[in-house]
């Protein structure tokens, strides 16, 4: 709490060496804790087991923050403690819940073509895909220590796709998501705050591999993985700057056996390839209440290797091609209360390998553990 006013200063010390001389206790209220999005290190949004990017928005605490927001009795206890907050994450035994809905559109228009002994066509047409997926998602927060959180996603998947051979409707559990973050050093005003996050990927989901085709489909990746990264944010009123860099590996699936009708093959393994993910973004607050972000965000996947048995042939194993995700994300933040902001935020693809749009709604809730 940053008090400009040396008047108000005097007058508050005025009133607590009132109060000390009266012998009076002081019952402060719980502390103000911002939601687990932190004001002065927003966590940049990672990608998911389909590489769709979380809302941006996450400095909006730090630039809304007012004197108002914290009562009389909250700020006689800062006043008696001398104590300020060092670290941006939950404070050590507070918890975060945060409810958060999803919706990703992926369009995909492909040409079938097929070719005679002597060369010519004697099979075209386009073939259109059409995916939507909705994701309900809430994940919980604990405070460790105050510069260690940790947290748990149980995500809800429902998925439709619609094609010209086959239409149908999925739901069922995702991929369980473990994390946690640390913060080695204390806030600095006049320097960046620096993040460092880890997070695992369980595949709890219903895996593409094992699904049948033209019958169901998947909810989930498949196969477990592991990210590895840090963030970096800087506040510059009424602006806050933001990065992230990660990198992502993921576990081998073997002894596989699924049908692939388009050519008679047998998928029995893959290794997925490693994916590095950068990001860079600002948030702006517009007024006490409403806050707005632009951040952008890339995945590169280098090449994935998939072993199959073609049909009549011998186990075969040969690589795909690089993936290259971008999404541009715009967010909206709405401040409900001191603890609670809904943020709104809209994804737009940039790569062939990236959904056509995205569009997210999430609602952070603090309180405390007793």
């Amino acid at each position: 709490m940053n008090m400009k006013s040396a008047d108000r200063n005097a007058l508050v010390l005025a009133i607590t060496s009132g109060l000390l001389c009266a012998s009076v206790a002081v019952h402060a209220q719980p502390d103000n804790q911002p939601a687990a999005n932190t004001p002065a290190a927003p966590d940049a949004p990672p990608a998911p087991a389909n590489g769709a990017p979380a809302a941006p928005g996450d400095a909006r605490e730090a630039l809304k923050k007012q004197a108002g927001d914290v009562d009389q009795a909250a700020l006689l206890k800062d006043t008696l403690t001398k104590t300020d907050r060092q670290y941006s994450l939950l404070r050590a035994g507070r918890s975060a819940v945060n409810y958060s809905l999803s919706y990703t559109y992926i369009g995909q228009q492909s040409i079938d073509a097929g070719f005679d002994n002597t060369g010519n066509i004697d099979l075209f047409k386009i073939e259109n895909t059409r995916s939507h997926t909705v994701t309900n998602s809430l994940s919980v927060d604990y405070g460790l220590l105050d510069n260690v959180t940790v947290s748990g996603t149980f995500p809800l998947v429902s998925k439709f796709t619609q094609s010209s051979a086959f239409g149908g409707v999925a739901t069922g559990i995702g991929d369980l998501t473990f994390g946690a973050r640390y913060q080695p050093f204390t806030q600095n005003p006049s320097g960046p705050t620096f993040t460092f996050t880890s997070q695992l990927n369980l595949p709890t989901g219903r895996s593409p591999f094992k699904t049948l085709e033209g019958a169901n489909l998947s909810t989930g990746s498949g196969y477990a993985s592991g990210t590895l990264g840090v963030n970096a944010s800087q506040v510059f009123d009424p602006v806050a700057l933001f990065g992230s860099l990660n990198l992502t590996l993921a576990k081998s699936v073997d002894h596989l056996s699924q049908y692939r009708s388009a050519d008679g093959s047998t998928l029995t393994g893959l290794r997925p390839g490693k994916s590095i993910g950068f990001g860079a973004g600002f948030t702006y607050a517009l007024s006490y209440a409403v806050s707005t972000s632009v951040s952008f965000q890339e995945t590169v996947t280098t090449d994935s290797y998939i072993t199959y048995i073609p049909n009549g042939g011998a186990s075969t194993t040969r690589p795909t091609s690089m993936q290259v995700a971008a999404i541009l994300n715009f967010g909206l933040g709405l401040r409900l209360s001191p603890k609670t902001t809904v943020n709104l935020s809209a994804g737009v693809g940039l790569t062939t390998d990236s959904p056509d749009f995205s569009l997210s709604l999430s609602v952070p809730l603090t309180f405390a553990l007793f």
